[in-house]
């Protein structure tokens, strides 16, 4: 019934208003209901998972699900208190930057019903590192949830140049550590909304960024978000740098670039930001499946774009993924869509 109710009553309403005016709306109310007791367990007794144990230990952490909120929803850390309600195992905050942003001018969300799929041109906006550390540290959070942060350079001219922008990663990542937020941390270095360009996702500079980022003293695992348009010699030569250094594992990946993946009507005459959604379903698969297979077990791989059923769930764990990640497919098929998720992999554990 809610399933219907949202497909066929609230999300035709919701897709009449601007993308990112629904977003905030709905912020705005997970944070009002995430704030009280009751207002999480009423939220969990509508779209909680309540099955079998499917927690999954994954670089010392326990994930109670594998499946997490993907960076980009959340990105000022509101949501914290009520996304465990929701079937999450944990969360990426951000990506955070050095300093505020107001990101690129809008639109900076717009949807491609027919692809099920949104264009994304937010640009890092975000409320800065000192912000959200202060805000996570007042919120707190279920101690049996893990919170990443995503982390970025801050989307403006006095980032751009290449020196510039590593230390606007190693500011944030420094502020993170001191303050003690953060189960583990990501470095996205594939973010294609950026002021000068998606500058290190590149092997050189990505190695100066990594070994800049290894100085910085911490127990948490560290992931780095790679784009996934690239053709796999390429991700290959970036994996060989990132191996070097003090990273855990990878996401695979971040935004579609290629418009000729989406609906003809439907794609934007000029390009204006990355598309999620179905279109990335594809690429990121078989790069999961490449990394995993040439890599075996030296990458954590958290599987990220595309996944809006149970069975694209189970295919990105197939080819290799060991958590998983998602935002488009809860916009389109509904809050619901964690859980059910979650009911496949309990399933299948228990004819394994």
């Amino acid at each position: 019934m809610l399933r219907f109710l949202y497909k066929r009553a609230l999300k035709p309403l919701l897709f009449r208003f601007d993308a990112e005016a629904v977003h905030r709306l709905f912020v705005d109310v997970g944070e009002l209901l995430g704030a009280t007791r009751l207002g999480r367990w009423f939220v969990a007794r509508l779209y909680g998972y309540r099955g079998p144990d499917i927690s999954r230990v994954v670089d010392g952490l326990r994930f109670r699900t594998p499946v997490l909120l993907a960076a980009g929803f959340d990105y000022n850390g509101h949501l914290v208190r009520v996304l465990p309600s929701l079937g999450f195992g944990g969360q990426e905050v951000g990506s955070v930057t050095a300093r505020p942003c107001l990101g690129n001018s809008p639109p900076r969300m717009t949807r491609l019903v027919r692809s099920r799929a949104l264009v994304v041109y937010k640009g890092l906006k975000n409320d800065g590192v000192d912000a959200i550390v202060n805000r996570l540290l007042v919120k707190g959070k279920d101690p049996d949830y893990v919170l990443g942060i995503s982390i970025a350079r801050t989307n403006d001219a006095g980032s751009a140049n290449l020196q510039a922008g590593i230390e606007d990663y190693a500011t944030s990542l420094a502020t993170l550590v001191e303050a003690g937020v953060g189960d583990f941390y990501t470095i996205n270095i594939s973010c294609p909304n950026v002021h000068g360009g998606e500058s290190f996702a590149e092997p050189e500079r990505v190695s100066a960024l990594l070994t800049r980022l290894d100085a910085i003293d911490h127990p948490h695992p560290v992931y780095v978000k790679l784009p996934i348009n690239p053709p796999w010699p390429e991700i290959h030569a970036l994996l060989e740098v990132i191996a070097k250094h003090r990273v855990h594992g990878v996401v695979i990946g971040n935004l579609n670039k290629d418009y000729e993946r989406v609906a003809p009507e439907e794609r934007p005459a000029a390009y204006r930001g990355g598309i999620s959604g179905p279109s990335c379903r594809a690429l990121s698969t078989a790069l999961i499946r490449e990394t995993r297979a040439t890599y075996g077990d030296r990458f954590t791989i958290i599987g990220c774009g595309g996944i809006e059923s149970r069975e694209d769930a189970l295919e990105r764990l197939d080819a290799g993924a060991d958590l998983l990640q998602l935002i488009t497919g809860m916009i389109f098929e509904g809050p619901h869509l964690m859980a059910d998720i979650c009911e496949a992999l309990a399933e299948r554990d228990t004819v394994d």
